[in-house]
């Protein structure tokens, strides 16, 4: 079971302090990360949370799951542990 949660929906003022502000009820958290838009840097309204154990990421799914957070009704559920693509450092699409 993973202790990694994807958390969709977030409000553009919400930070990563303010993110692990609402998540730490439910367990000890180790990280709390809203992912921006790296040209704007602007968030794009969703983040991770991640929790020492298994347990407490569940029990902040059944607590913060449909809730709102900052003016919005958040969505909360496992990470999916995909690797990343790996991409071309350069702009354009050329062809492979």
């Amino acid at each position: 079971m993973s202790n990694k949660l994807f958390v969709g929906g977030l409000s553009w003022g919400t930070d990563d302090i303010s993110l692990k502000s609402a998540f730490d009820a439910y367990g000890s958290v180790t990280e709390a990360k809203v992912i921006l838009d790296r040209d704007t840097g602007r968030s794009r309204g969703f983040g991770f949370v991640t929790y020492t154990a298994a347990n407490e990421a569940n029990a902040a799914i059944e607590a913060m799951d449909g809730r709102e957070l900052d003016g919005r009704t958040i969505r909360v559920n496992l990470a999916e542990n995909k690797p990343r693509r790996d991409r071309p450092s350069h702009g354009g699409g050329g062809r492979w």
